[in-house]
């Protein structure tokens, strides 16, 4: 398994343990609880972003920018679902 890959898993992993996290703190019934999990959850944010900017650095996780009419596209459409 090369570099680019294990990113791409600890990456993917860490999503899901935000997922996971977000979800417990919504469902938390003690404040004790809520705090531990929205701790953890912030503390994976971090660790998430740290791992995307790692990988955008060393090119392996392209992205591109919208340009204006592609946004409008967007915009337009959800507009028409109100």
């Amino acid at each position: 398994m090369n570099d680019q890959a294990i990113m791409e898993n600890l990456l993917l992993t860490t999503k899901g343990v935000c997922d996971l996290y977000m979800h417990g703190a919504v469902e938390s019934s003690t404040q004790n609880v809520h705090k531990a999990f929205d701790t953890a959850l912030s503390d994976s944010l971090c660790m998430q972003d740290d791992i995307y900017k790692q990988m955008t650095a060393k090119g392996w996780y392209p992205s591109q920018e919208a340009d204006a009419q592609q946004i409008a596209q967007v915009r337009q459409k959800y507009a028409q679902m109100n």
